[in-house]
């Protein structure tokens, strides 16, 4: 292991951390009994969503130093999301509106459009469905404004401990719980997303720590980890949910830090197949639980095999969708303004 820790590893890495966040993801969707000695683990996957924000504001502050124009930014984000949302939401939300009494979660036509365009139905009864897409374009519309302040003012750097307080505040200040509280989710994972973006500067600089403060990340690894996994296996359902994703914040970092030190000692082969993971995993999101685990759950395979099989599935589905629409927008400029 090399003497030091240099945080350029995480974007070296990138796409591996990625797909191994999407990886934890899907094994976290996947019913596994809580008898199964792995259950506290296995739910401590969804610490996967985390990883991706605080993966996905680096790479926003690494893009934003490159060109500041807002125009070129919300392109090249929207348009790597925008086309593949619209046909994956189209495929879940028109059947649903056609098939279920009332319309499902669209139960007017106007209910249909909005929930195609922008996911409408997250905002307004907290659909989970898709519930990433519509929080990370709205993450999007703001992250300009915040890397533009921060660049300005460092002093608001600190503003991600702001984000927690109002995440606090969303569950229990009565006036902003009333309005907002049915999207706790989203308020919840705000803070890590700020602070992936702060640390992009750092990682962007080659920022690096002495080899000895390892075991500074590993203390918060062990300690941020027991504590989520005695949440899911002791607590669940009787604590509300931003707790434990207060505690995925620490877990998050030092886990991306600790996975990009073993990732220098990972054999090329298994990188590659991450990084593959990592450049499908919107359309994993997309596919994975509504169009495969549905129908092979029905089977009753077993944790293990239903995981194994709704992976390969959705990998598949997920690489024709990606090539798909690269095709269909290739022709589309990479950058405007």
């Amino acid at each position: 292991m090399k003497k030091q820790i240099e945080l350029s590893d995480i974007s070296r890495y990138r796409g591996e951390l990625m797909g191994l966040a999407m990886i934890f993801v899907m094994l976290f969707h996947v019913w596994m009994p809580k008898s199964y000695f792995f259950y506290g683990l296995n739910r401590c996957g969804n610490v996967g969503v985390d990883m991706f924000l605080f993966l996905s504001g680096i790479g926003l502050w690494y893009s934003w130093c490159k060109n500041t124009s807002v125009k070129n930014f919300f392109w090249r984000r929207y348009i790597r999301i925008y086309p593949a949302w619209v046909l994956m939401a189209s495929l879940f939300y028109i059947p649903n509106y056609l098939n279920v009494p009332g319309g499902g979660y669209s139960p007017d036509l106007l209910n249909l459009v909005l929930n195609i365009l922008i996911n409408w139905s997250f905002w307004r009864i907290d659909d989970l469905t898709f519930w990433f897409i519509p929080a990370i374009m709205m993450m999007y519309t703001f992250a300009p404004a915040y890397m533009n302040l921060i660049r300005r003012n460092p002093a608001y750097r600190w503003l991600p401990v702001a984000a927690m307080v109002l995440a606090v505040m969303v569950q229990y200040y009565p006036p902003i719980h009333q309005s907002v509280g049915h999207v706790e989710i989203f308020f919840s994972r705000i803070p890590i997303f700020l602070i992936g973006i702060n640390f992009g500067e750092y990682v962007k600089e080659q920022k690096k720590f002495d080899g000895s403060s390892i075991w500074l990340f590993l203390i918060l690894f062990v300690m941020s980890l027991a504590m989520c996994i005695e949440f899911e296996e002791s607590w669940r359902g009787r604590f509300p949910l931003f707790l434990e994703r207060m505690v995925y914040i620490p877990l998050t970092i030092s886990g991306i830090v600790l996975l990009s030190l073993l990732l220098r000692h990972t054999p090329s082969f298994i990188c590659r197949g991450l990084a593959f993971v990592g450049s499908v995993s919107l359309e994993l999101y997309l596919i994975h639980i509504q169009f495969v685990l549905k129908y092979v759950k029905v089977y009753k395979l077993g944790y293990c095999l239903t995981a194994l099989t709704m992976i390969a599935i959705s990998l598949v589905l997920a690489w024709i969708l990606h090539r798909g629409v690269g095709l269909l927008t290739k022709k589309l400029p990479k950058n405007i303004g």
